[in-house]
């Protein structure tokens, strides 16, 4: 004889249907916005070896993978550059020639795709020879103010190639203000702000660093980059990035920092985004690789508990193959 039970959760989990119409937490492509590294050159790709199924894509090639990734319904991608040795220095200059390697994939994107939307990095470390986002003064002390006077002339320039969006990863303080004023001071006032406000000094950032081979050549990042045991501080800097104009709030990484998505979701009314980072995909496609998962039902599991967390948006390096998952 069965015994009464007025409470049976599993009435609802019966069949798929039921399933899927009770669903809290559902990824879509529109949540998705897709990382992508250019590179000089013309009709190359190179694949990355610690993030495979990842590449450098030459500008020709990157507008066809872009233009694929538009057409599998995800509205936006955010551009890494691989800058050549020989255009690099201590301070970072390139990163502000209109006629540089982003300023120019930028016009181009926007000529090709106008309604795709594209977000470009403000920091310096793709562009100096020591690897960090910032100057350096003859002590090895990361530089703030100089390095946000620097950080302004480059999303000036990024926005007038056509960026949508601008995203500070560099973690010097005061960046956000600095930047917005400028921008509104030039007339760029439509030209979003995605901040980087809780990036924490990981440990899961070293695939990214060789695709751009920015890794620093000394020392660390930890005078500009959150310490992983802070979750107050997230606030703070939260807090700090919506007084000076931001946008889009983002917590890096995504797995590691699940409550501090949670958190901030909770904290603010703007648009909360979590980047899933380089280390976390090589994780998966490694696991993948060897058999030891089920590689896609990982995957979704993986992005759906970030935005189950509070993410409104998520970068992910897996976001094409996603979006051809969830079709």
């Amino acid at each position: 004889m069965s015994i009464p039970r007025i409470q049976r959760p599993r009435r609802l989990r019966r069949t798929a249907s039921l399933r899927r119409m009770v669903q809290e937490t559902q990824l879509s492509a529109n949540d998705l916005i897709y990382p992508m590294f250019v590179m000089t050159g013309e009709n190359e790709t190179v694949e990355i070896p610690s993030m495979p199924g990842c590449y450098r894509y030459t500008l020709d090639l990157l507008l066809k993978e872009a233009a694929d990734v538009y057409n599998l319904g995800i509205n936006a991608i955010a551009l890494f550059p691989v800058i050549p040795y020989e255009l690099k220095c201590d301070r970072g200059s390139e990163s502000y020639n209109p006629n540089g390697l982003v300023q120019q994939t930028v016009r181009a994107l926007k000529q090709a795709l106008p309604e795709l939307i594209v977000i470009t990095d403000v920091a310096l470390d793709p562009f100096t020879t020591h690897g960090h986002d910032g100057i350096v003064d003859e002590q090895g002390r990361i530089l703030n103010d100089p390095t946000v006077e620097i950080l302004v002339k480059m999303a000036l320039s990024q926005a007038e190639a056509g960026a949508d969006m601008v995203a500070p990863s560099d973690m010097m303080d005061g960046r956000i203000g600095a930047i917005r004023q400028a921008l509104d001071e030039n007339g760029y006032f439509d030209t979003g702000i995605l901040a980087y406000s809780a990036k924490y000094a990981s440990a899961y950032y070293g695939p990214f660093r060789d695709a751009l081979e920015s890794a620093p050549k000394f020392g660390d990042k930890q005078t500009y980059q959150m310490d992983p045991a802070n979750a107050r501080e997230a606030l703070k800097e939260v807090n700090l990035d919506i007084l000076e104009g931001a946008d889009i709030v983002m917590v890096k990484p995504a797995l590691a920092y699940l409550d501090i998505i949670c958190q901030i979701k909770a904290h603010t009314q703007l648009p909360v985004a979590a980047y899933n980072v380089s280390g976390e995909y090589a994780m998966i496609r490694a696991a993948g690789q060897q058999g030891w998962i089920d590689e896609k039902k990982v995957i979704l599991e993986t992005l759906s508990s970030i935005k189950r967390a509070g993410a409104d948006l998520i970068l992910t390096y897996f976001a094409k193959e996603v979006a051809l998952m969830l079709r």
